[in-house]
C-alpha cells in the first residue's frame, strides 16, 4: 500500500516555547482553528475527505473525545477516526495510519493533523482503594513522562548519555552538531524566511482562549536561543557522570500541524491547492532498541523502512530526523557511514522545539519542501520516541 500527498496541502503553525504564546489555547481547539483556516486557504473543504485522525500525547481538557471533536470544530462533522498517540512519533504514526484505512476500507483522501500543549500540562491523581488509607497516586504528566521511563527507571537524557557512552561520543561533539543545526534553521529564515513560507503563515495570528480576537502576531518560531559555542562550552552535563548538557538537546514547545493524503495520484493531483509535485509514501516502519537506548532506536526503524521500499542508504537524497538530542544524529550517522552534515537542512526539532505529537509532521513537510527545490528526490524522515522505540517515513516528491 501506498498514498500520495498533493503538493502544498500541509501546514504547521510556529512552533513556541513551553509557556509562551500559545500556552494558553487548548491544543484540540488550536488545532482545530488552524486547520479551518489552512483548509480553506487551500480551497479545500470539510468534505474534500472521508477520513480523519487527529494525534495528541498531552491530554486536555475533554480531550477523551479527540478526533470526532477535532474535527466537528473545523466543520467537518461527517468525519469520525481515531485519536493517535505515540509520543514524538505521532506524526509518522498518523500517516501509517491514514495508510491502513485506505487499504482496509477504501478511503480516498486522509486528513491528519496533531496538536499539543507541552505548556502548563495537566496533573492526574489516580485513586487506589486499596491502598494504605485509600491513598492513590499524582502525576505531573509532561514532567514526569520527560524524567522517569516507568520501565527504564530513568529520565529520556540519560538514554541519550547511554548511547553517547557506547558510541564514544563527547560533549563536544554533541555541541559542533548542535551549532550546526542552529546554522541550518538560520537558513531556513534568510530572505525573510522564504523557506518556512513554503508551509507556515508569514505573519501567524495567535488567538485569545475564545477565539474572538488576536492577541498578538508572530512572525516564525519563537523562543529559540542564539547558539553561542563559547556559552556551550562553559554548560556542565545535565546529569552527574553524564555528557549531554542543555545545549544539546531540544526544549519543549507547542503547536500545530496538519497534511493531506490521497490512497491515489490522481486524486492528489486533482486536490493540489497549487502547482508541484505529488508526494509518495514509500514506506513506514517502526523500530525499538535496547533498553534506555532511544536515540538509537531511529537507526533500526531505518533500516526497516529501507528494506520496504526497496531501497539502500546512497539512494537517499534528504535526509530529516526528529533530534531530541545531539546524539541521535550522530549515531545515525555513524551506523550508516553518513556526514550528518548532510542531514536537517533548514532546521530540525533540536533547534526549532518539540511539541511532541506535531513535531514529526513539520519535519517531513520540511522535507517535502526540500526536496521540491531540489527538482524531486527521494527523502528519509527518521524519529525517536518514548520507550526506546522510533518510526521513519520514506517519501519520493516527483
Amino acid at each position: 500500500m501506498t498514498a500520495y500527498i498533493p503538493y502544498g496541502a500541509y501546514w504547521s503553525t510556529p512552533f513556541a516555547r513551553w509557556q509562551g504564546s500559545f500556552s494558553h489555547l487548548h491544543s484540540i481547539e488550536f488545532a482545530a482553528h488552524v486547520a479551518k483556516s489552512a483548509l480553506a486557504a487551500r480551497s479545500l473543504t470539510p468534505e474534500t475527505f472521508d477520513f480523519a485522525a487527529y494525534g495528541m500525547t498531552v491530554p486536555q481538557y475533554r480531550s477523551f473525545y479527540g478526533t470526532p471533536w477535532f474535527t466537528a470544530l473545523m466543520g467537518a462533522e461527517h468525519l469520525a477516526g481515531p485519536t493517535v498517540n505515540q509520543a514524538c512519533a505521532t506524526g509518522a504514526r498518523l500517516v501509517a495510519t491514514a495508510m491502513g484505512e485506505m487499504a482496509v476500507s477504501g478511503v480516498e483522501t486522509a486528513l491528519i493533523a496533531s496538536g499539543d500543549r507541552t505548556s502548563n500540562g495537566p496533573h492526574a491523581y489516580y485513586p487506589a482503594p486499596d491502598a494504605p488509607g485509600g491513598t492513590g497516586q499524582g502525576e505531573n504528566i509532561v514532567m514526569e513522562s520527560f524524567n522517569r521511563d516507568p520501565f527504564a527507571k530513568c529520565a529520556m537524557v540519560d538514554t541519550a548519555d547511554n548511547v553517547a557512552r557506547k558510541l564514544g561520543i563527547s560533549t563536544e561533539e554533541q555541541h559542533e552538531v548542535a551549532s550546526f543545526r542552529a546554522e541550518q534553521y538560520a537558513a531556513a529564515l534568510a530572505d525573510d524566511r522564504a523557506f518556512q513560507k513554503r508551509y507556515m503563515e508569514a505573519e501567524f495570528p495567535v488567538p485569545d482562549g475564545r477565539y474572538r480576537k488576536t492577541v498578538k502576531t508572530l512572525q516564525g518560531d519563537e523562543g529559540i536561543y542564539p547558539a553561542s559555542p563559547e556559552k556551550m562550552a562553559a554548560l556542565k552535563p545535565v546529569m552527574p557522570n553524564g555528557s549531554v548538557t542543555f545545549a544539546g538537546q531540544t526544549h519543549p514547545a507547542d503547536g500545530s500541524a496538519g497534511m493531506v493524503l490521497c490512497a491515489s495520484e490522481a486524486r492528489a493531483q486533482e486536490i493540489a491547492p497549487k502547482s508541484g509535485p505529488v508526494t509518495q509514501v514509500l514506506a513506514v516502519a517502526q523500530g525499538r532498541d535496547e533498553l534506555a537506548h532511544m536515540p538509537a532506536a531511529p537507526i533500526r526503524a531505518a533500516k526497516r523502512a529501507l528494506k520496504v521500499a526497496g531501497l539502500e542508504i546512497g539512494q537517499i537524497d534528504v535526509f530529516k530526523s526528529h533530534n531530541p538530542f545531539a546524539v541521535n544524529d550522530i549515531a545515525f550517522a555513524r551506523a550508516f557511514d553518513l556526514d550528518w552534515k548532510r542531514m536537517n537542512n533548514y532546521g530540525s526539532s533540536l533547534i526549532w522545539g518539540h511539541p511532541q505529537g506535531p513535531t514529526g509532521l513539520r519535519a517531513m513537510i520540511e522535507m517535502i519542501e526540500e526536496l521540491e527545490m531540489r527538482g524531486g528526490g527521494t527523502g528519509l524522515f527518521q524519529g525517536c520516541a518514548a520507550g526506546d522505540s522510533a518510526m521513519a517515513v520514506i517519501l519520493k516528491v516527483g
